[in-house]
């Protein structure tokens, strides 16, 4: 399917720190709760994140991560996550995207 780049453009791509994570007891799927800071503009923003299989929670704390910031809040048992970090899909589980120079938090993709 060919996509037109305004519909790309809509979506709002930002780097962000996590500053904390830990276990999703009441995820269905095994997951993380992520706190994300984007930065001055946007603040912190949550999400649960089934990245179970690659990462350990403490293992993540200052990991900068990719994440779409404008899909409006999505309610997960208890937790609601304002965010979805982006990853990979691999027969092993789901690796991060991640960038190769740490840059400030919020700096928009695209």
């Amino acid at each position: 399917m060919i996509v037109d780049y305004s519909n790309f453009a809509s979506l709002d791509i930002r780097v962000g720190v996590i500053e904390r994570a830990e276990v999703f007891e009441k995820a269905r799927k095994p997951a993380y709760k992520l706190w994300i800071d984007f930065g001055a503009e946007i603040g912190q923003l949550k999400s649960s994140a089934q990245i179970t299989d690659f990462y350990k929670p403490d293992e993540l704390i200052g990991r900068q991560v990719v994440a779409v910031v404008n899909f409006g809040d999505k309610q997960i048992a208890d937790f609601k996550s304002q965010c979805l970090v982006l990853g990979v899909y691999t027969p092993e589980g789901v690796a991060l995207l991640s960038i190769d120079k740490k840059v400030e938090n919020g700096a928009r993709i695209g």
